[in-house]
């Protein structure tokens, strides 16, 4: 079988950022896949399920309610890899474009304080895997380190 395209990219050398992952035609307008990569593939810890599948919720909360970017928002979910998260939205769109969103999306999980939307039982599938003080950890972090000093190296595959 063909790889395909996400297989082909050197995780050897790629760092944490937002990267394009994929642009793909659908009914006449243009999807954009990131890649929002939170952790150095390989090179440093995975993200523990628990603080992702929190970060998962309280990034597709926010992000389908952000007044600016709500209608270009497809979804946002984890990589099985628990190295970062996929975010689709409708537009021919570049990393540069959405560095403020995201800004805003990791400030928001990073100070997030209460009920994590829809971590209920008959809301979620696995209500019990949450862990809020270490997504609020994870995200700090990347707004930090990686959001906040953002560079070409952090949204260009590396070769």
């Amino acid at each position: 079988m063909k790889k395909i395209p996400s297989f082909t990219i050197n995780h050897e050398r790629l760092l944490r950022g937002i990267y394009v992952s994929r642009k793909d035609e659908v009914g006449g307008s243009v999807v954009t896949t990131f890649d929002i990569r939170m952790k150095e593939p390989n090179r440093e810890p995975a993200l523990h399920p628990g603080a992702l599948h929190t970060i998962e919720h309280l990034a597709a909360t926010y992000l389908r309610n952000d007044p600016e970017w709500a209608d270009s928002i497809v979804y946002w979910g984890p990589m099985g890899c628990l190295t970062g998260n996929y975010l689709l939205m409708k537009g021919d769109l570049e990393p540069r474009d959405i560095i403020d969103l995201m800004r805003r999306t990791f400030g928001f999980i990073a100070g997030f304080e209460g009920e994590v939307p829809g971590a209920a039982p008959k809301d979620c599938g696995n209500y019990l895997l949450h862990d809020l003080p270490m997504a609020r950890l994870e995200a700090r972090k990347y707004l930090t380190e990686v959001l906040l000093n953002i560079s070409d190296d952090n949204m260009v595959y590396p070769e």
